[in-house]
């Protein structure tokens, strides 16, 4: 069966993840993290990709993020993976691929999903096994909104300022919903849509996107399709 094209929308969010080739990690020192963070700064910025949240574990990135045009988002991957993997392997003298194929993404409904998928990126690190507390981790955009400091990758979300009239009632906000986490249907949910690139929304959301691309959003159903009846049948 044929690979479905990548879907992306501009303006809707989108969740994207890259990881290293089988499983490998692709950031072994703090320079490592450094670095992506700071081609993810340039890059984002001049390829038109507004950066809502993330989170570098050390085999895989995940972003949250809103392309502004449909050429964007894959540009600015490229040109990340490009500039990265040359400079990784010079670093650790190796050689060869670092990613493991082309990256995944899913669109998700921002009402809905935007909160919930940066709970899960911030969860990320203790689902990994990497810290015990969350939060704890520094390689992510949770410093940023429960304000402990200010991250230049950042640009927040329309949905952000639901938590709160003031900066600090949001950060407030943001860090007790991370504390509480998510339930494990959403984590399914949203890992789920990321492995099947099925956008994560309500009927009506899907039914929009669907309008403006002639990609399939849904799968099939199971089985073989029903032959037509013969004539005279």
């Amino acid at each position: 069966m044929a690979r479905l094209t990548r879907l992306c929308v501009p303006g809707e969010l989108h969740h994207v993840m890259v990881q290293g080739n089988n499983h490998q990690d692709i950031a072994l020192a703090p320079e490592d993290h450094a670095q992506l963070h700071a081609l993810w700064v340039r890059e984002s910025a001049r390829h038109g990709v507004k950066v809502h949240a993330y989170v570098f574990l050390p085999n895989c990135v995940n972003v949250i993020l809103t392309p502004t045009d449909a050429l964007g988002l894959t540009q600015c991957m490229q040109a990340i993976g490009r500039v990265y993997v040359a400079w990784f392997n010079r670093k650790h003298g190796r050689t060869g691929t670092l990613w493991q194929g082309r990256f995944r993404s899913t669109v998700l409904e921002s009402e809905t999903w935007l909160l919930p998928s940066m709970v899960y990126l911030d969860w990320a690190p203790v689902r990994a096994g990497l810290v015990e507390q969350v939060g704890s981790y520094g390689w992510s955009s949770h410093a940023h909104y429960s304000g402990q400091k200010r991250d230049p990758l950042i640009e927040s979300a329309e949905g952000i300022w639901r938590l709160g009239n003031t900066p600090f009632a949001r950060e407030s906000q943001y860090a007790e919903m991370v504390q509480l986490g998510l339930t494990g249907t959403q984590v399914v949910q949203i890992s789920k849509a990321l492995d099947s690139a099925w956008p994560l929304g309500s009927a009506q959301f899907v039914a929009k996107l669907q309008s403006q691309t002639d990609r399939r959003l849904s799968p099939l159903k199971a089985g073989r399709p029903k032959k037509a009846p013969l004539l005279g049948q």
